[in-house]
């Protein structure tokens, strides 16, 4: 199925931009709707941002409205997270994700469980 391997995470100031980068070595990104999730210490994984295989569709959460941009490239298996005016509360390791189904897209990408392969994670750490 692949790996995917985030990079691109670091320690930012407060205001900071940051561009993750996400990798997939397997065969089937190109029909893959992905996602990017973050998890802080202690709390359950949340939804940042979301794509369609296609590209077409895009969803972010609320929080990072305005702040973030999630976009790929199916000829490169890569998908990039970019975000802007990070806050501390930002702060977390953040996860992509291959969605579990091939050529769907759904109101469910904001779900984990719509999700088959992690990556390890990177760390953001925004400080004030």
């Amino acid at each position: 199925q692949g790996q995917l391997v985030e990079s691109g995470g670091g320690l930012v100031k407060a205001g900071g931009s940051l561009r993750l980068s996400c990798a997939d070595s397997g065969d089937t990104f190109t029909s893959r709707t992905m996602g990017w999730f973050r998890q802080a210490p202690g709390k359950e994984r949340e939804f940042v941002a979301g794509i369609s295989y296609t590209g077409r569709a895009i969803k972010y959460a609320e929080s990072m409205k305005g702040r973030c941009t999630i976009s790929r490239d199916n000829g490169r298996n890569m998908v990039w997270l970019e975000m802007n005016d990070l806050k501390p509360t930002d702060t977390a390791i953040y996860i992509c994700g291959a969605y579990r189904e091939r050529y769907y897209y759904d109101d469910s990408v904001v779900q984990p469980f719509s999700y088959s392969r992690w990556g390890q994670g990177t760390q953001v750490t925004v400080s004030s």
